[in-house]
């Protein structure tokens, strides 16, 4: 195994047709990370503007994948896409992040790295959704889980594990090392219905690694992520309910009128 540069992160991020999110993305990392990093864009095919603005990026190591006729599009893409990242990556940490996903907050990225402490066996900083609703909706939107409820009160088995609490790859930072000893990937078990990164977090739990779980409202602090995003702006080859669609471009509405978003996308100089 290659050494490994120490006290520097690899963000890795996925770009399918999403010009306007992928700026957004890549600028709110340029203005807002002070930790050492290298950041690798795979674009999956986009052939459009896209492709277009990152070529143009010269901070951005930028892979273009061209997928096979066997490889499927959505999440596999997105599987894939890190895994070439990960191959790529020669940091001491790597970092998943999707094209969606935006920075919020300064020093982001050296708060994450905090959390591992001297703890070599700290596998990973993550969490789950990144809910952006207020608590108290969250909170009436838990107590009205019933299919959980019914599921935990007549223990239904959950072979596929489901369920179960894992960190996503929205943004979440991983030892690079770790990964490679283990020979992990994201997309482990991808035909068994698991989304990328899934598998592989439960193989690091399993496996006796330690992984930090951070609640919603400490990571929704960090970076906003706007769910469904790249499927909403690629409707024609994404099936998506109406009720999700609506969600989506509220939501979307709402992030991108705000100063923070439009002052990023008004600078220019942060391409340079």
């Amino acid at each position: 195994m290659p050494d490994l540069k120490k006290n520097k992160a690899t963000i890795c991020i996925a770009n399918y047709k999403t010009l306007g999110l992928t700026k957004l993305c890549l600028r709110s990392i340029r203005k807002f990370t002070s930790y050492p990093y290298e950041l690798i864009v795979v674009d999956n095919d986009s052939q459009d503007e896209s492709l277009k603005y990152l070529k143009s990026l010269s901070w951005v190591r930028l892979i273009e994948h061209r997928p096979k006729p066997e490889e499927t599009g959505g999440g596999y893409a997105h599987g894939i896409a890190l895994d070439l990242g990960l191959e790529n990556c020669n940091t001491e940490f790597f970092v998943s992040m999707h094209s969606d996903t935006f920075v919020q907050q300064t020093n982001w990225l050296s708060h994450m790295v905090s959390y591992f402490g001297k703890d070599k066996t700290i596998a990973c900083v993550g969490s789950g959704k990144i809910d952006l609703l207020p608590k108290w909706r969250t909170l009436i939107k838990k107590m009205t889980d019933y299919k959980t409820f019914w599921r935990k009160l007549l223990r239904t088995p959950d072979a596929t594990r489901k369920f179960q609490y894992y960190n996503r790859t929205i943004c979440c930072l991983y030892r690079t090392d770790i990964l490679r000893r283990e020979n992990l990937t994201f997309l482990m078990d991808r035909s068994k219905g698991f989304t990328a990164g899934k598998k592989l977090y439960f193989e690091l739990v399993d496996r006796g690694y330690k992984t930090i779980e951070l609640p919603s409202s400490i990571m929704g602090q960090y970076v906003i992520h706007l769910a469904h995003a790249t499927q909403v702006m690629n409707l024609e080859e994404f099936s998506l309910r109406n009720k999700t669609v609506r969600k989506c471009n509220r939501l979307a509405d709402k992030i991108m009128s705000s100063p923070t978003v439009k002052d990023i996308l008004a600078d220019d100089s942060l391409d340079r």
